[in-house]
């Protein structure tokens, strides 16, 4: 049976106090393993992307694989992995970014992205845009034009958006 797009929310878990108390996590596992709501997921965000032209997609460590590869195959074109400091093999490119309590690096191959390419950015979540925003860093130094964010879940309470001002911002889940 298809899943429409309306109805992922209702695959999402709710998890209270987590990772610490006072979050109310969003665990996207209920919808993955669900093939027809995983199917659903991909098809509403490449609905969202439409006629966009794109060159490469860039997802980052490690839910936004899951939706960034499916979407590169899709688009045909390739999948650029961003990943935590120390995680890729050869010369990187790298941007420190603040956390709720502290900060962390993602880093991308420095031969990733070719300059001008069209950049589609994929994760699964936008919150406070703290990792959209480093990663947006990274496709600038290897000068790549972002053409679009786009998103499983946005937690519009959060204000992320705000901080991608000037950004194509798709998402097919809004909390």
């Amino acid at each position: 049976m298809a899943v429409q797009t309306a109805d992922l929310a209702g695959r999402i878990r709710d998890v209270p106090d987590f990772p610490k108390p006072g979050i109310l996590f969003k665990d996207i596992t209920t919808l993955l393993k669900d093939g027809a709501a995983f199917h659903a997921a991909i098809d509403g965000l490449m609905a969202k992307i439409g006629t966009r032209q794109i060159d490469a997609v860039v997802g980052m460590e490690s839910r936004g694989f899951i939706f960034a590869a499916p979407i590169a195959y899709k688009l045909g074109v390739g999948f650029v992995p961003v990943r935590k400091l120390g995680k890729l093999p050869a010369d990187v490119v790298s941007v420190e970014y603040d956390l709720e309590y502290g900060s962390a690096t993602l880093e991308m191959h420095k031969d990733a992205i070719k300059p001008g390419a069209r950049v589609l950015i994929v994760d699964d979540l936008l919150a406070t845009g703290g990792t959209v925003a480093g990663t947006i860093e990274l496709v600038k130094q290897l000068k790549g034009e972002i053409v679009a964010c786009a998103f499983l879940i946005e937690l519009a309470a959060l204000k992320g958006r705000e901080k991608l001002g000037g950004y194509d911002i798709v998402t097919l889940i809004r909390y």
